[in-house]
């Protein structure tokens, strides 16, 4: 089973991919979507497996239900466990436009749509809206 260095965390039945360089702010994220109602899927270490044509993600025993908070150590957190993948936000991308175009990537031969960061004040808040719903193409 790859282990994929990102964090990921889930609404229902679909989980987010953050990926990024170290420092990138990856369990900030995470732990900005988990105030606004995101489950802690895994933090630091993403365990992923390909079931069905679609990529499962879930926590390495060692760290789950573990997430780190710089400046503070690390939290435990609930956790949910194997969840779908719905999308791949890419942290070391930063997005320029205001409403940019569908984006994918091939993660393990699934295709998964790709976001790029944004430096917004409600980004977070647009990602648990996300995975809550989808996003309609104009």
């Amino acid at each position: 089973m790859p282990i994929l260095h990102a964090s990921c965390v889930a609404i229902g039945e679909r989980a987010l991919l953050i990926r990024g360089p170290s420092g990138s702010g990856k369990s900030s994220l995470a732990l900005e979507m988990m105030a606004r109602g995101a489950t802690l899927v895994a933090d630091d270490q993403v365990v992923l497996t390909v079931d069905q044509g679609g990529l499962i993600a879930d926590a390495p025993t060692a760290t789950r239900g573990l997430i780190e908070a710089r400046g503070i150590g690390l939290l435990t957190a609930m956790t949910t466990g194997p969840t779908p993948v719905a999308a791949l936000v890419d942290l070391a991308r930063q997005e320029q436009d205001r409403l940019p175009q569908a984006r994918s990537i091939q993660l393990y031969g699934v295709t998964l749509p790709l976001l790029h960061n944004c430096a917004s004040p409600y980004f977070a808040a647009g990602l648990v809206q996300y995975l809550k719903g989808d996003r309609r193409e104009v």
